[in-house]
């Protein structure tokens, strides 16, 4: 027998509510499956099963307040002595047993296995099938790629549990499935379940939320303040509401009702024709939101500089070779600017600082967010305590980064965190352009195209390649003063690379 307990919940945190049981006693769970979620005054934490087995029994009911390291619940591991309650899958199998001509028989064998959703990330709770490799009845070896899921940010792979015979699949493409929800079977026999005459290809698991139980402490919150739970967005499972989700709207000022979405202008039939109306991602949606609510809530302010990039292009055509060698990385400017940005943030610390409510939070430290274009959109991988690496670290960090991020390898991890970040649209051939905070940061530089451009110097026309640099930033927290002298030393660094290393 395995105790399920409360987890450490976070700093100054002490006690839980009980807010959902995903499992009842006799349900059969997998390792890492959640078994049920607990709610505290900041966050939603999802408790996972320890080991593989059954759920025993359940000692902390829904809605029970807990503190950490409470005891929670029970697992009995496979092979436990004394009988198991009968499972309803187990149930179904042995119906299935009796009969001959029973749709389900193949998929609840003894050699059948379970495709599940593997880990989505922290606060992950969905995601949505994109694409099925494989098809009913096509062979797959260990560890070969099914499907692939889409999440808010990032692509999951999903790799075969076992070799056989796929012969199930329950989450068709389109389907949006939870974290502990069943994409299809295995069968290691090699038989491909026939499918019920009457049953759908896939059916999502997430609800649409109209009869989703929302969290206690959230229901009692609305009843204490008189709020009316169709003005609450919720955020939790199914649109769950959670008792931040009624704080947040109980801070809301009183918006004015949205107009009505202004309805397509009539197309030509022969022109509509040639259209082509595809659903966007779960990834492209999640971006322009968070560019919208960027906008909205920050007071965006972008100033411009440029900057000579001949000293910064010869020093890097001088050692590249030397550098790549050595160092098994490319020599690019990115490290460069990095550097240079590092350096000036030590100066102008409100740049590297964020607002959470009436209150600045100043970094004493540089999580580097570099932005990067995939082929499913923007995202933005952090390189942590970029102000201590090297121009080699920098450089290999960046490739590395990069690479799993056109590949969709990224986690969730690995795109939290950033205190300011670089974008490069000089790369597509981009002159000028003013780029949108990356919230909660105060501060995002754009680089652009380097061009030959004639310039004065003592007096003399001369042809130097130039940049110009955007700084846009949260003029709530960040004064023009600051945002210049910004961008000033990242020019000064820039145009003359020895101040780096000087500390200057």
């Amino acid at each position: 027998m395995t105790e399920v307990r409360v987890p450490t919940l976070g700093e100054s945190v002490t006690e839980a509510t009980v807010a959902t049981w995903f499992k009842q006693p006799g349900d059969t769970v997998a390792v890492d499956e959640m078994l049920c979620e607990l709610e505290t005054d900041k966050v939603t934490v999802e408790v996972p099963s320890p080991v593989a087995g059954t759920l025993s029994d359940i000692v902390a009911q829904e809605g029970d307040t807990v503190g950490v390291d409470a005891l929670l619940a029970n697992v009995s591991e496979a092979g436990d002595a004394g009988p198991e309650k009968p499972t309803p899958r187990a149930k179904a199998a042995s119906s299935a047993d009796g009969d001959a001509d029973a749709p389900v028989a193949a998929a609840t064998g003894a050699d059948n296995v379970d495709v599940m959703v593997p880990t989505l990330g922290e606060s992950v709770t969905e995601a949505t099938v994109s694409t099925w490799f494989k098809a009913v009845g096509d062979t797959v070896a260990q560890d070969e790629m099914l499907c692939e899921l889409e999440t808010d940010k990032v692509s999951v792979e999903v790799p075969s549990p076992a070799a056989g015979v796929l012969s199930e699949i329950t989450a068709a493409e389109g389907a949006t499935v939870d974290a502990t929800a069943k994409l299809g079977v295995i069968s290691a026999s090699g038989a491909a379940a026939a499918p019920a005459a009457d049953a759908p290809a896939a059916a999502p698991a997430a609800t649409s939320g109209k009869d989703v139980e929302n969290a206690p402490s959230a229901n009692k919150l609305m009843t204490e303040k008189g709020i009316d739970p169709a003005n609450v967005q919720g955020s939790g499972r199914d649109g769950r509401i959670m008792k931040e989700d009624v704080l947040k709207a109980a801070l809301a000022p009183a918006a004015t009702p949205a107009p009505a979405s202004t309805p397509r202008a009539p197309v030509a039939a022969d022109d509509a024709a040639r259209e082509e109306r595809v659903k966007m991602t779960r990834l492209r949606q999640t971006i322009a939101k968070r560019l919208k609510d960027s906008q909205n809530t920050a007071a965006m302010l972008t100033t411009y500089n440029e900057v000579d990039m001949t000293e910064t292009m010869a020093l890097r055509k001088q050692y590249k070779d030397e550098f790549e060698k050595k160092h098994g990385a490319r020599l690019g400017f990115m490290s460069f600017f990095t550097k240079a940005c590092a350096h000036a943030l030590k100066e102008v610390p409100e740049v590297n600082a964020e607002i959470d409510g009436n209150e600045i939070i100043y970094k004493n430290y540089v999580h580097m967010g570099i932005a990067a274009g995939t082929p499913t959109g923007l995202v933005v991988p952090v390189i942590r305590d970029a102000d201590k690496m090297s121009f080699a670290e920098i450089e290999k960090a960046i490739a590395e980064k990069g690479r799993r991020a056109r590949d969709g390898k990224l986690s969730m991890a690995e795109m939290q965190g950033g205190t300011f970040t670089i974008s490069n649209g000089g790369v597509y051939g981009s002159l000028m352009s003013s780029p949108i905070l990356n919230p909660p940061q105060s501060g995002i530089l754009g680089m652009h195209k380097i061009q030959d451009r004639a310039m004065v110097i003592n007096g003399e026309i001369k042809i130097r390649p130039m940049m110009y640099l955007a700084l846009s930033y949260d003029h709530r927290i960040v004064d023009g003063k600051g945002a210049v002298t910004f961008l000033v030393r990242v020019k000064e660094a820039l145009e003359d690379p020895r101040r780096l290393l000087m500390d200057l």
